[in-house]
């Protein structure tokens, strides 16, 4: 390209120090990446990050991983694919009210759950059990994008997005705004959108929301999500930190104690005996038989043994394949599936 002109990642950047906040992370500022690149053309640091997390493996196969309701019959119920978007949908209003690096802040929401295990949360705590060394999803999303995409070699993400995926669990303490305000989206988001789908499986009415924080925050999905978004723009424009008002997240808390008392509870009785005996004795199995793993997870045994190693390969399972895998091990072909499951 002709040097005399700037190229489009350049106008980029330029445009991010005239528009974007002082509390803003730049695209130039970025501290880089594991291994050194050749910067591109038309793409800020950030921007090539959600490229490259839009492409992974294992973000197609969020398409087919349990959000809440497992292997749900309606079309429209959530999965960690749908909720993904919505996270980054929100993630990116967010940035945009507070003159925050979009970028950046879609990138963080794209990979955040890149880690989530078959089954959901359920599956989750069941490996952090049989682990030895714990399992988080967060922890493993960054595994995910580090060693586990690309044969190995991982996405060589920058480390701004690195750290707002592992950072984004409300425990977290993300290093950039962009961070702060994927963590606050994916409450939002996977409040509101479990509710929609609590309801559509019949497991409660709307006059059973908790009526104070209904009042409060709105009695649709859509204002709820408004509500929040301006709640958050109100309380943190020019400031440098990405917060909601005490009131709001009061009663989004409200919110999110209701659905862990009459939604996530039942949900999980429903399946987790199941997903508890199909993970433990996958796990098991390959504990004993690690030479039946996948080529590309063997290549980790050396370095960080077989509990992380079977770990990184069950938790990349969807739903269907883990279900699939473990039929081929443990099921005969001419015992019904149906009663030895249930």
């Amino acid at each position: 390209m002709d040097k005399t002109v700037k190229t489009v990642r350049e106008r980029i950047c330029e445009n991010e120090r005239n528009v974007l906040s002082k509390y803003a992370t730049l695209s130039e500022n970025t501290r880089g990446r594991a291994r050194e690149e050749t910067s591109c053309d038309f793409r800020t640091e950030f921007g090539r990050d959600r490229d490259r997390i839009i492409y992974a493996n294992s973000f197609k196969r969020l398409k087919n991983k349990t959000q809440v309701f497992f292997a749900p019959e309606g079309d429209h119920y959530i999965t960690r694919l749908t909720h993904t978007l919505d996270v980054s949908q929100i993630a990116r209003s967010i940035a945009r009210s507070l003159a925050l690096n979009e970028d950046l802040a879609e990138a963080i929401a794209l990979g955040h759950d890149l880690g989530h295990t078959p089954f959901g949360h359920v599956g989750e705590k069941v490996l952090a059990q049989l682990s030895s060394t714990g399992f988080m999803h967060n922890e493993q999303s960054v595994r995910v994008v580090d060693v586990i995409e690309k044969s190995g070699r991982g996405l060589n993400l920058t480390y701004e997005v690195r750290d707002g995926i592992l950072q984004h669990k409300s425990s977290g303490k993300p290093a950039t705004l962009e961070g702060e305000a994927v963590s606050l989206a994916d409450r939002i988001a996977y409040i509101n959108h479990d509710i929609e789908d609590a309801l559509r499986a019949g497991l409660i009415k709307e006059e059973e929301l908790p009526k104070e924080a209904v009042e409060r925050l709105g009695n649709t999905t859509k204002a709820r999500i408004h509500t929040a978004i301006a709640d958050i723009y109100e309380s943190s424009y020019n400031q440098p930190s990405v917060r909601m008002s005490d009131e709001v997240m009061g009663a989004t808390n409200a919110l999110r104690a209701f659905m862990f008392e009459r939604v996530y509870g039942w949900s999980n009785k429903v399946i987790q005996d199941r997903a508890a005996r199909m993970l433990t004795q996958m796990f098991e199995y390959f504990m004993a038989n690690v030479e039946k793993l996948p080529k590309q997870y063997l290549i980790h045994l050396e370095k960080d043994g077989k509990g992380r190693v079977v770990c990184d390969y069950l938790s990349g399972m969807t739903d269907r394949y883990a279900v699939t895998v473990f039929e081929s091990i443990f099921i005969p072909t001419t015992f019904s599936i149906g009663g030895v499951l249930s």
